[in-house]
């Protein structure tokens, strides 16, 4: 199972993106959403300028990967894919899925008991509203995100200028049904001209008339 395209994007509106490398809590080069050099290719502090968000998006999804296999392993049952996305955001935020008593309770039935659980994980208080964004989306199914997220710059010595938060839609991986490249045409059916119908429907009307009328003066001869 995999975090949808709509999972992903709850989770960048929660966590923020920033474009240029920048330098975290603790010193280490990160750019788009948390991703540092352990994560894998690429690393932050080779990046040169601003990343386009299609690419922050595409390394986003080869980052969690982890934290899906993690939440697959975690629950004794099969998820829906709304809670699947939220509990994928709790463990990417916490790394607690493991740990977590909502989700140990959640495996033994006790549905009710496992959402008041799930917000017990509210600290700082900044993050009870994602919290509970999170236990919405696991219980109730209902996305927050609309598909904006905050983007951020940073200066050169990874600063990130939270001042720059700019507001912007992010880009659907997911081509539409009725999609058509410009070059891949759909395909139309060929439509018979009816003008040209009805020209060879009187030439055979034609033809037919005077073949009987020959047929009918032999026989006219021969009486």
């Amino acid at each position: 199972m995999k975090t949808s395209q709509r999972g992903l994007a709850e989770i960048a509106a929660h966590e923020g993106i920033v474009m240029s490398k920048y330098k975290d809590s603790v010193g280490v080069w990160t750019i788009g959403i948390g991703h540092t050099k352990n994560a894998g290719h690429p690393d932050p502090a080779k990046v040169k300028g601003e990343l386009p968000l299609d690419k922050i998006m595409e390394i986003f999804a080869c980052d969690i990967k982890k934290f899906e296999r993690r939440v697959l392993n975690a629950f004794n049952s099969e998820l829906s894919q709304s809670q699947f996305d939220a509990a994928v955001s709790f463990d990417f935020n916490t790394g607690g899925i493991h740990r977590a008593s909502w989700v140990k309770l959640f495996n033994q039935g006790h549905e009710q008991a496992a959402r008041r659980s799930f917000m017990k994980w509210r600290k700082p208080r900044e993050i009870i509203p994602r919290r509970q964004a999170e236990c919405n989306l696991f219980f109730d199914g209902r996305y927050s995100s609309d598909g904006n997220v905050n983007v951020y710059r940073a200066t050169s010595k990874g600063s990130v200028l939270w001042s720059s938060g700019k507001r912007v839609v992010l880009p659907n991986n997911e081509p539409a049904k009725n999609y058509h490249s410009p070059q891949q045409k759909p395909t139309v059916p060929n439509k018979p001209n009816t003008k040209n119908l009805v020209v060879i429907a009187a030439i055979i009307c034609g033809v037919s008339v005077a073949f009987f009328d020959k047929i009918k003066r032999f026989f006219n001869r021969l009486g």
